[in-house]
């Protein structure tokens, strides 16, 4: 967390955004469950230290993203035996990574 902190508000929100682009490219590798299980956890606390420092309608947009993130946890077992809802979940990640980078500004 100290470590995290470190960093400036477009730098953390660079790092979320590429853990989320890393559950998007292992969620299609049935053998990658627990890295992606990691990294759901990883991202949570990433908007936890976060979420307080961005403006209120990215703020607003983390927590939902956060709601998702404990969503897709606490189904990870069953989200793995179905290819249809890895795929999902891939999709989703990676619009969210999408969305996230854009917030950073750092591709301005």
């Amino acid at each position: 967390k100290h470590r995290y902190l470190q960093d400036n508000l477009p730098i953390r929100l660079g790092n979320l955004a590429s853990n989320l682009a890393r559950i998007k490219s292992c969620s299609l590798d049935h053998t990658n469950c627990i890295v992606v299980e990691q990294l759901l956890t990883e991202s949570k606390f990433f908007i936890e230290w976060t979420a307080a420092e961005a403006e209120i309608e990215i703020a607003a947009e983390l927590v939902q993203l956060q709601i998702q993130l404990s969503q897709w946890e606490s189904r990870i077992k069953e989200l793995w035996t179905d290819i249809d809802e890895r795929r999902k979940l891939s999709e989703a990640s990676g619009i969210w990574s999408d969305k996230v980078l854009d917030w950073s500004g750092l591709l301005t």
